[in-house]
């Protein structure tokens, strides 16, 4: 790892955000994939989701009503995009480690661990003030309507709860801080323009026009650990932090230990 990539270990974090330059990352030798990449992988993700739909109305089953289908229509359409984000670096680049930076260190680690409690704290007074400007019977995220709408078994809530978690969050950061921070800097755009495109895009494409504004607040400091540190592992322990209470609420819920 070279020592530039390395965020400075003596400054905290706000020091660390205003010594971020406004000069574009260097684009690793070998990569020949840009934004047709993105655009490729966002479409694997929407037409997979419509796929599963499609064949669940065919067979006569709503989507909420069959825990199976729950689970599929949640995770597959994640993971297979993430998959072929990952293909895409090593058929047109230098593979995931490389193109995605997924290098890592412990000083990465401890700065996603600032970052997404700050942004746990964060995400819940935001999505207090959310919920009371939309209302309580509109606060709900597409996955939360799925699980209220299942009566999950012990098994399926705890494969859930790792997808929203631990996968989900994976495989998010190699879509929109991995590839789609690497394309922007293809384009020999600043970090921060990566930042602010990346964040905006991350909350978009959810496809819940409700809670854009809230995910908007959630992927800042996700994005800013990848800002500061120039590697994907902080932003992804950095997303891990910010889904756990939500995951764990979601889970208990599932199980009928907490009132929906």
């Amino acid at each position: 790892m070279n020592e530039p990539d390395q965020p400075e270990r003596s400054k905290g974090l706000l020091a660390s955000v205003r010594a971020v330059g406004m000069s574009a990352e260097r684009v690793p030798g070998g990569q020949r994939w840009g934004f047709g990449a993105f655009l490729l992988v966002e479409a694997v993700f929407v037409l997979s989701a419509v796929f599963i739909s499609a064949i669940a109305r065919t067979s006569g089953t709503v989507l909420t009503s069959s825990v199976d289908l729950v689970l599929i229509g949640s995770v597959v359409p994640t993971v297979l995009a993430a998959l072929v984000a990952v293909v895409i670096t090593v058929v047109r680049g230098n593979g995931p480690l490389v193109d995605l930076r997924l290098d890592w260190n412990r000083e990465d680690v401890k700065t996603g661990l600032k970052l997404g409690l700050l942004g746990l704290v964060l995400t819940i007074v935001a999505a207090m003030i959310w919920s009371r400007a939309v209302g309580s019977e509109n606060a709900t995220s597409a996955i939360g309507e799925l699980v209220d709408g299942a009566a999950f078994p012990v098994s399926a809530a705890v494969i859930m709860f790792l997808y929203v978690c631990f996968v989900g969050p994976v495989c998010e950061e190699i879509i929109y801080r991995g590839l789609l921070w690497g394309a922007i800097e293809r384009q020999n755009w600043s970090r921060w323009a990566a930042f602010v495109l990346t964040t905006l895009i991350f909350a978009a494409s959810h496809l819940e026009p409700l809670r854009t504004s809230l995910l908007i607040v959630i992927g800042i400091p996700i994005g800013i650990a990848r800002l500061i540190t120039r590697r994907l592992a902080a932003s992804v322990v950095a997303h891990v932090v910010n889904n756990f209470l939500p995951a764990l609420t979601m889970l208990l819920v599932s199980l009928g230990v907490m009132p929906a």
